[in-house]
Order: structure tokens, then C-alpha cells, then sequence
């Protein structure tokens, strides 16, 4: 990575880290073109950016083109309060999984590499949704070429494994290394308000991916013993990530799923009011834990966060009907009144 990269490159790249909508994404990639200091130095970084901004810009372009002349879109916007990419080796039973927990018409059968093209599906929790993406299986045998540009919108992985596989443990590792090749790193810390990448390491590698990870370990079922068979797993990888014994085929561990993911991601929800009148109940705005009035202000409407003078909030974070700033930190459940 090159030194000497200005203020307002930094800035825009970690923009472009926090950016999970396509979108968004790619509007961060053009300033950081824009801001880059341009010199030798910067010329394999510049020659990155820019094949990127194509790439993602024939992503965002192949759905208007129509399904006579347009490729598969591989890019997913995120919905819901977080996405969630479903990724293992071949035969692990992730569509199968996807299936239950989504009720989608994901494709299911018996022979590795059914997967082609990511399926979006949502996971309902209470009154949210994650979405989980199923993406094709991770094998040196069977690459994915855009399995990068992918991951790039999701907030963490659900890794899952078949621990009854005799090759388990070296089908694992191989994926690994191929993720490793492609710069993402599946992580077992999650921090609870913010998975995806943090800006601390800007200046490094602007495209790496650290995306926290669940465990799943399928087809719990057959085994006699999971949780005896996850710590021979552990020893023999070294991996310490969180799992879930599981099974897709008798719905077996998948109630905890979503509790799980909805504590450990830090999702808070938010519900909103306008003056007089009962809260909108039925669909919350998620954030994450340590967020702001300001950015409920934001999810409502991006202009809304500029005229913003002050809220009213009741629950948790206050005392019931208290005028509050937008530097204010919500608590999960809170009503809030926005006033501009």
C-alpha cells in the first residue's frame, strides 16, 4: 500500500468501508479515485479502484439490461437489519438450510455445486428479518470468480460444515485458503455493534474483508454426538468460532438462530412517532448498539438528519417524553419523536 495518501482519501475510503448498500459502495469507489493522489506510487492502487468501479458498475447495470442480454446480477442489497452470507464446502446442505429458515424456492438437491448464483432469502426474528444469502459452495475444484464482489455487502458469515464428512476438517481448511487468496478473513470476534470492517487498519488493504462468523454444523441429526464431534473439530483446525448444532432436515437447533444473531450483531430497534399520535409498531428502524438519534434521523430520511433540532424519546435510554439531542444513544425498544 502506498504512503503519503491524503486526509480526503482516507476519509473516502473509510466511507467506502462502512458502505454496505452497491450503491453506495460504488460512490465510494469514485472518490476514492477522485482523491487519490495520483503519482507511481499509487498506480497498482489507482489501476484496483477502477477495475472495481467496472465491475460493480456492470453489476448494478445487469438487471435493466433484461434476461435476453443481461448476466445474473451477483450483487445483493442488503434488506433487513443485517445480511448474512451462507457459505461452506460442497454437500454441507446450505440451500437446504436456507430453504427451512427462509421458506424460499432455493434450489435443493443432492449433488455438490447446486448453487449457482446467490439466493436471497429473509429469516424473520420477533419483528425483524435478517437476510441470508446462499452463495455456491466454496472449492478449489469449483472457483467463483465473483464470490469477493459477493461478500462485500454482507455484515458477517454462517459457515456451515458437515462434521459426518470424512474430509470435513481438509475441506474446511482448503476453503479457507482460498478465501485467504481472495483477502477475506472469516473472523470468530464479534463485537456486537458494528461487524463489518472497521476503519482502523485504512492504508493496508482497503478491499480486505474481516466478516465475523457463525458456525453452523449440519446434519446434527445423524451425528451421536455434536458437540464431542465439534471439539475433535477444534483441535484439529484450531478454529474457535461460535456454532450451532443444527439439522435442515428436522428444523433441529435452528429456533436459537435468530436470537443469536440479533445479540451478537447488537441489533437495536427503534420505533417511530409523530407528534399526537401511537407509535409505528409494526416496522421497527434497526440500528446497532451505540448509535444515535441522528442516525434514526438518517434511516428515516438522509435529509432529515440535516434539519434534525432535537427528539423526544421513551424507553430505555431516557425518561419517558425527555428532549433529547441527536448525539443521544438509543437503547433497543425506544420510541422516538423526531422534530426538525
Amino acid at each position: 500500500m502506498p504512503a503519503n495518501l491524503s486526509p480526503e482519501y482516507k476519509a473516502a475510503e473509510a466511507a467506502f468501508r462502512k458502505a454496505h448498500d452497491p450503491t453506495e459502495r460504488l460512490a465510494g469507489l469514485r472518490e476514492m479515485l477522485r482523491t487519490i493522489p495520483k503519482h507511481k506510487g499509487t498506480d497498482h492502487l489507482q489501476a484496483d479502484i477502477k477495475s472495481r468501479i467496472k465491475a460493480l458498475s456492470e453489476e448494478l447495470e445487469a438487471p435493466k439490461k433484461g434476461p435476453a442480454r443481461g448476466a445474473p446480477s451477483h450483487v445483493v442489497r442488503p434488506e433487513g437489519a443485517a445480511q448474512l452470507a451462507l457459505i461452506g464446502p460442497p454437500n454441507t446442505g446450505k440451500s437446504s438450510l436456507h430453504a427451512r429458515l427462509t421458506h424460499s424456492g432455493t434450489h435443493v438437491a443432492a449433488y455438490p455445486f447446486t448453487t449457482q448464483i446467490p439466493e436471497p432469502g429473509m429469516l424473520a426474528h420477533e419483528d425483524i428479518h435478517f437476510q441470508l444469502v446462499d452463495l455456491p459452495a466454496v472449492s478449489p475444484e469449483h472457483p467463483v470468480p465473483w464470490l469477493m464482489n459477493a461478500l462485500q455487502t454482507a455484515d458477517a458469515c454462517l459457515l456451515v460444515i458437515d462434521l459426518g464428512e470424512a474430509s470435513c476438517v481438509e475441506q474446511i481448511q482448503s476453503a479457507l485458503e482460498l478465501l485467504g487468496r481472495l483477502h477475506v478473513t472469516l473472523n470468530d470476534q464479534w463485537n456486537g455493534a458494528d461487524p463489518a470492517i472497521g476503519t482502523e487498519h485504512a492504508g493496508e488493504d482497503p478491499f480486505a474483508l474481516a466478516l465475523p462468523t457463525l458456525m453452523l454444523a449440519n446434519k446434527a441429526d445423524l451425528i451421536a454426538d455434536v458437540e464431542a464431534e465439534l471439539e475433535v473439530f477444534r483441535d484439529l483446525t484450531g478454529l474457535r468460532y461460535p456454532a450451532l448444532a443444527v439439522s435442515a432436515s428436522t428444523g433441529e437447533g435452528l429456533e436459537a438462530l435468530g436470537a443469536w444473531l440479533f445479540s451478537h450483531l447488537g441489533i437495536v430497534r427503534v420505533y417511530t412517532k409523530a407528534p399526537g399520535k401511537p407509535p409505528e409498531k409494526a416496522r421497527p428502524f434497526t440500528l446497532r448498539r451505540g448509535q444515535k438519534i441522528e442516525d434514526v434521523a438518517r434511516l428515516v430520511h438522509k435529509d432529515l438528519a440535516h434539519s434534525l433540532k432535537y427528539a423526544r424519546v421513551w424507553g430505555k435510554s431516557g425518561i419517558p417524553g425527555q428532549h433529547v439531542g441527536r448525539e443521544h444513544v438509543v437503547a433497543d425498544g425506544d420510541v422516538v419523536e423526531l422534530h426538525t
